[in-house]
């Protein structure tokens, strides 16, 4: 079984002659415990892949079945986010401005149903590095480093088997990233997690990414392993102009 399958999906927005096709016929699988990503230029449509998994563009067709289970309609059950939670690519913009993060993170285990509340806030910040003493500061007194660890905290309070990852690093600063990038490697290491992953960055996802999906004007045009992508093997024009402008080596 995979984690998660996607075959024939077609996203649009807007009717008739207003009609938008965001994603068109994207087919791809990500295997349990793999780290898939999906990279293209801004409006390829990566993150309008997420967001029709996430019930958030709910203008679809096609098949998205998650842990064997088929997704239909633009709603999702509390059992679909024990399995899948997403991380935002603005940490900023994801959490309340006037929450602290004890608030943020007691709220969404609450959701959740759990009950030991107050041992398991304290053991998602110590999982993302933060620490007891980021629990009762607000969004505004911690760096945007450190909100995007809240947000993997808030991500993972559910225990969910799958992460989707929305450029999680580009609207943080270079120096950053790299600390992000990190974390998110050893969480899925010791929570035995599946990710997708949207970036434009080819060197982003050739750190993270077992394999990946080569995204232009809605379609996937080619699917590749990492070493692919590392050795400059691409089979499709477009793919090989992205390594070339990327410079990947």
């Amino acid at each position: 079984m995979t984690a998660l399958t996607i075959k024939d999906l077609n996203v649009w927005f807007g009717t008739d002659r207003d009609r938008v096709d965001a994603v068109k016929s994207a087919n791809f699988d990500v295997g349990i415990g793999e780290s898939f990503g999906l990279v293209g230029e801004s409006g390829s449509g990566k993150s309008t892949i997420l967001r029709a998994i996430t019930g958030l563009a709910p203008t679809w067709s096609g098949e998205i079945t998650v842990e064997g289970k088929q997704i239909t309609g633009a709603t999702r059950d509390r059992a679909f986010y024990k399995t899948v939670q997403m991380v935002f690519q603005d940490p900023y913009a994801s959490l309340h401005p006037r929450h602290t993060v004890d608030q943020v993170l007691s709220e969404t285990l609450h959701l959740h149903g759990f009950k030991d509340i107050n041992a398991r806030v304290v053991r998602l910040l110590d999982d993302v590095g933060l620490g007891g003493k980021f629990r009762f500061r607000y969004p505004h007194q911690i760096s945007g480093g450190q909100r995007q660890r809240v947000a993997v905290a808030r991500a993972l309070a559910g225990e969910p088997d799958i992460l989707l990852l929305d450029e999680p690093t580009s609207a943080l600063d270079v120096s950053v990233q790299a600390e992000i990038l990190n974390l998110l490697t050893d969480l899925r290491d010791e929570h035995k997690l599946t990710y997708l992953m949207v970036s434009h960055d080819l060197p982003v996802i050739g750190h993270m990414c077992d394999r990946l999906a080569v995204m232009k004007d809605g379609e996937i045009v080619e699917v590749m392993e990492t070493d692919d992508l590392r050795h400059g093997t691409a089979k499709h024009d477009y793919s090989r102009s992205l390594l070339a402008a990327s410079a990947v080596a």
